[in-house]
């Protein structure tokens, strides 16, 4: 990759360690690479950054490279890196090459990343933060496994907890057979479970009820544990229909539950290393006063535990049994104190260092009037509702462009673009912005969306399958100004992957690609391709091939399927 050949570059010339930036700059004729070692190296040796940069550049050995045309210093101190035309041609065999590898990376080196992300709640339909936390989680998962990490996907099911006692109480009052509630349905779930809610409000009484429910539900009341087991294998049936449809898997799927075993440990040792304290009311808390945080609850006064306490003995179950070297948890924003308190805190207890545990944060989900994304009733919009529409939506626009097609071909190409669009739509945007679902943007095949990049890989494809099979071609025929922004875009992208991976932003990757497909667009509709001469044609041809790779690649990466034929 073209920014470690400059690192190598000026660490060769200062000989002591030293951290800086290589950026691509915006404008072209800052080069297509700078850095800011001059400005940062000012202030240490009390030089100016104009005089330091020459004399760095004048220590460069690029007479000979075979990357650099030539390297530059500008004020107040840049040093400017511009390709060779030579190396950038040549970067088209390398693609071609790769293929669905390029991009691929072993800088993972197989070491274990541990991604905990979608995390529905039992007995309640998933909505659409959790269909925001599945989109992002798989996308990085599918990176960084891309890069050569171990990438271990879990699904940490919210179905423990005093939540529970008002469902089994609810269960209970509204469908005492289990005969019947075996036949519940997800929905009917959540309307029993609101349906409790409100008589606890009219009969305060009801919500001791449902501690003393839960609570035997910890103490494993056969009764409780079945009505809670259909619930669960109930909701786990109605989440997978969903992860199908969006082609998402993981790797574990292990609920809080699971970890109930090892509560009442992680209390004892909490309190034995004396990084816990036990309150006269029996709570227990991990103070975290030095980090300016309030304390972190970890045993309730009637000795029930907490998700604190769940996601504790998670953290040490996850960091024994697979010893990684990142722990990345895809929670919304709402979420920021709860992981920051977790994270001194198993730090603390020395489980794993804080620096290795993220919390990758999102936005909300609004709608075109950037109000919370809600049915006429109020209630919040489930996943699945979401899904639906922006399938049948992707139908009906397919109908109107391409009524030739038929029933069985317009079904499977509008779930592709229906949830590609839904998909790029959280992508493309910073993920802890608020998100809006403007229905017509994100499904037109104009602008910065799924369909317009779907649709840029099927308008290449058409020409490269009119052209037959590619031929042998001379690289040194794509000379036009053209033709090299679109190369210099196309050797970006195992940088972008990496880049992605380190700052935990996935617009740059849908940046890149939508950048991409303009360049590769504007290119085609200015030059001929299969008019052109036997050697341009050639080679505009496996230039066209290579922006094909990198599209799909790159959506793959996404999570978004691309179509041969529209």
């Amino acid at each position: 990759m073209i920014r470690n050949q400059i690192k190598n570059l000026i660490r060769s010339a200062v000989k002591e360690k030293i951290d800086f930036t290589v950026e691509i700059p915006e404008e072209k004729t800052h080069g297509d690479y700078a850095t800011n070692i001059a400005l940062i190296l000012a202030g240490k040796l009390k030089k100016s950054p104009m005089e330091i940069a020459e004399s760095l550049v004048s220590k460069f050995k690029i007479q000979n490279s075979k990357f650099f045309d030539k390297v530059e210093v500008v004020k107040p101190g840049f040093i400017n890196f511009f390709l060779k035309p030579e190396f950038l041609q040549e970067q088209v065999k390398e693609i071609l090459k790769a293929d669905e590898n390029f991009g691929r990376q072993k800088t993972g080196n197989g070491q274990t990343v541990i991604i905990d992300y979608s995390s529905p709640n039992i007995a309640k339909p998933m909505h659409v933060g959790h269909l925001r936390s599945t989109i992002i989680g798989q996308s990085l998962y599918s990176i960084y496994k891309f890069l050569g990490f171990k990438t271990i996907g879990d699904n940490h099911l919210g179905d423990w907890g005093t939540q529970f006692g008002i469902m089994i109480a609810a269960c209970k009052k509204f469908k005492p057979k289990i005969v019947d509630l075996k036949k519940i349905t997800i929905h009917e779930m959540l309307d029993i479970y609101v349906k409790f809610n409100k008589e606890i409000e009219e009969n305060p009484e009801l919500q001791e009820k449902a501690r003393e429910e839960f609570k035997k539900l910890e103490d494993g009341d056969k009764e409780n544990r079945k009505i809670w087991e259909i619930l669960e294998k109930k909701s786990l049936k109605e989440f997978e229909k969903i992860y199908k449809i969006l082609g998402v898997n993981f790797d574990l799927i292990l609920g809080e539950s699971f970890y109930e075993k090892y509560l009442k440990q992680e209390i004892k040792t909490a309190l034995k290393k004396k990084i816990a304290i036990k309150n006269s009311d029996n709570s227990v808390i991990i103070a975290l006063d030095k980090f300016n945080l309030p304390p972190f609850l970890i045993q309730k006064s009637d000795g029930a535990t907490l998700y604190p306490t769940r996601d504790l003995a998670t953290i040490r179950y996850r960091v024994k049994k697979y010893k990684p070297v990142k722990i990345i948890y895809v929670v919304g924003n709402e979420q920021t104190l709860h992981f920051e308190q977790l994270f001194h805190s198993v730090e603390l207890l020395k489980y794993i260092s804080s620096d290795k545990l993220f919390h990758i944060k999102f936005g909300l989900v609004l709608d075109e009037n950037r109000k919370k994304l809600a049915t006429r009733t109020g209630r919040v919009v489930s996943a699945e509702e979401l899904i639906n529409k922006a399938i049948e939506l992707a139908n009906k626009i397919i109908q109107e462009k391409n009524p030739k097609l038929s029933i069985k071909e317009r079904t499977k190409a509008a779930k592709i673009i229906g949830i590609g669009a839904m998909k790029y739509n959280d992508l493309f945007q910073n993920r802890q912005t608020d998100i809006v679902f403007d229905w017509q943007k994100m499904l037109s095949f104009e602008g910065n969306s799924g369909p317009y990049l779907q649709y840029s890989y099927v308008r290449l494809q058409s020409i490269l399958r009119k052209a037959g099979e590619l031929k042998a071609f001379k690289p040194e025929f794509l000379r036009e100004k053209e033709e090299l922004e679109i190369l210099k875009e196309l050797i970006k992208f195992p940088e972008i992957i990496k880049e992605v991976s380190e700052k935990f932003q996935i617009n740059l990757l849908a940046k890149h690609l939508y950048d991409l497909a303009g360049l590769i667009n504007t290119f085609y509709e200015k030059f001929p391709v299969l008019k052109a001469e036997k050697g341009v044609k050639a080679a505009r041809l496996a230039l066209i091939k290579a922006a094909t790779i990198v599209l799909k690649n790159g959506l793959n990466l996404l999570g978004i399927e691309v179509v041969e034929r529209m």
